[in-house]
């Protein structure tokens, strides 16, 4: 197990040997030095995203129109790499994914024209408080940006929602991430 890496856990074991044993005539011993794991805090490829997502939804206020206007910048970005249809078909399992904590939550347009590609959206946030609307906002722009992670990994991603929002991610000293 040494220097294993699991889910952002990393196993570190200090002074470990192997059990001594000693002979004396019919009679053995062992012993063993006890085992001290270390659990250090690694941080997962994909809190960097979801780390992005919360500072940009704390900094952004809440509402149908800020939620719609993120989502058109990042549709912008993604479109340019996987085109209209694959943004869409990727749109409409993440709204899936999200209905079943948010049922509300209206599917994507039926519509061929991009202009009205999130009005099911905003009209489902609107209708909600804004507390509800931010969270299920949250919850759809993490699960979208998931799925696309693991479509085409997670620094293009990154670099995708930096080039659609702008370097809005901050760490604990108030200082930006960089990638």
């Amino acid at each position: 197990m040494p220097g294993r890496q699991q889910k952002g856990i990393q196993w570190a074991p200090e002074n470990v040997s192997p059990p001594i044993q000693s002979v004396r005539g019919a009679e053995t011993k062992s012993s063993c030095q006890s085992v001290t794991y270390i659990f250090l805090a690694m941080e997962t490829p994909d809190q960097l995203r979801h780390q992005i997502i919360e500072s940009l939804m704390a900094r952004h206020p809440e509402g149908a129109d800020a939620a719609i206007v993120l989502w058109e910048k990042l549709a912008t970005e993604v479109i340019s790499i996987v085109g209209e249809g694959g943004f869409d078909s990727l749109y409409a399992r993440s709204v899936f994914l999200s209905q079943s904590r948010f049922p509300w939550l209206a599917a994507g347009s039926s519509s061929p024209q991009a202009a009205h590609r999130f009005a099911p959206l905003k009209t489902s946030l609107a209708a909600q408080t804004p507390v509800q609307a931010s969270e299920a906002n949250r919850l759809l722009l993490t699960t979208f940006t998931d799925i696309v992670a693991s479509l085409i990994g997670e620094t293009l991603t990154t670099g995708i929602l930096r080039s659609a929002w702008g370097n809005v991610a901050a760490d604990k000293n108030g200082k930006e991430l960089k990638k």
